[in-house]
């Protein structure tokens, strides 16, 4: 089994779509405690691998090199809106490596407030408001620290790239062969992975300082996420919303076209999900399902992380028109 149904949605009692994924729950140690689906299967990362594109440059001292605070480390792991905060922070992180915007080889796109209707200036936009705008600050400060080329510093040959590759492998318990490489929306290179050794890296980020590995880095980015949910996403956003509601235990990070992550501190456990179609929605509804399934929530996380599940489909006038629903059940183990 590959994919299996994971959300339906109902219009007049009528299944209307059937949104396909899978979802792996590890431990630290990648053991797979739960899953629903393949939870081997092949996905990209995409921007759920941001935190562990930081790791060469936490790893090499580069938080206390240019004097980082948790506000700024937050940014290296964001996706975030591109709201003043963010843009703010952004300038801030070029500026203690030295740099401008115009270094920055991510790209511009409209930003997400605008999408999401959030209050911000009409423009004009540049790099620093694309989603991915701190990570490449974070990469080009990288390559400052240690004297590397700045111009191509996207190129997989590039030391900083050969260096995020090795750490990424270490840190998801992936061979470096066996590592499926891609190219981001922003331009730098992506892995594909085994859905499970995803949530493996979430169980190791989200247990911090205790990663017998990484935890010099993976306390303080953890750390910083908590503590800068809004940075790290912004107005309006699920992880932000899904980190107040973890009450500084998760560490959550989403991912395009149908990733998300979620680790506990508490539990030194993590989920991965991917939604074959990448439908957004139905990504959102089926990470609070899992979550509730695995006994992670109360009644009041089940109330404040409600809309994100949005069971009821409404009409442009309010009107109840359909439902959404979970049609998956966690299975101990690899599901057969």
């Amino acid at each position: 089994m590959t994919w299996t149904p994971l959300i339906h949605t109902e219009r007049a009692s009528v299944t209307e779509c059937v949104h396909f994924g899978a979802i792996a729950v590890t431990d630290t140690q990648g053991r797979v405690l739960a899953s629903a689906g393949n939870a081997q299967w092949l996905t990209f990362t995409r921007s759920t691998l941001k935190p562990f594109q930081a790791l060469p440059f936490l790893q090499g001292g580069g938080a206390e090199h240019f004097g980082l605070d948790d506000a700024q480390l937050a940014l290296l792991c964001a996706s975030h809106n591109g709201e003043a905060a963010h843009v703010r922070q952004v300038e801030r992180l070029l500026a203690a490596a030295g740099q401008t915007y115009k270094r920055l080889q991510c790209g511009c796109h409209v930003p997400y407030f605008k999408e999401l209707g959030v209050a911000g200036p009409d423009g004009p936009y540049d790099e620093r408001h694309h989603n991915c705008s701190g990570k490449h600050a974070g990469f080009l400060a990288c390559c400052v620290q240690h004297g590397w080329p700045l111009d191509t510093y996207l190129e997989p040959t590039h030391p900083l790239q050969q260096a995020i590759r090795r750490d990424v492998a270490q840190a998801l318990g992936v061979a470096m062969d066996d590592l499926v490489m891609g190219t981001d929306g922003c331009s730098a290179p992506n892995y594909a992975v085994p859905l499970a050794r995803l949530a493996q890296g979430f169980a190791r980020l989200a247990s911090g300082g205790q990663d017998a590995q990484f935890g010099a880095s993976f306390g303080p980015l953890s750390r910083a996420m908590r503590a800068h949910s809004e940075l790290g996403s912004g107005t309006g956003r699920n992880d932000a919303a899904f980190m107040r509601a973890g009450r500084g235990d998760w560490v959550c990070k989403v991912g395009a076209d149908g990733v998300q992550a979620i680790g506990s501190q508490s539990r030194g456990q993590a989920l991965a999900i991917k939604v074959a179609d990448g439908a957004k929605p139905a990504l959102f509804a089926a990470s609070v399902e899992a979550l509730d399934q695995l006994g992670w929530l109360d009644d009041a996380q089940r109330e404040e992380l409600a809309p994100w599940k949005a069971a009821d489909i409404f009409s442009v006038k309010g009107v109840q028109v359909g439902a959404r629903r979970a049609v998956f059940r966690l299975q101990p183990g690899e599901a057969g």
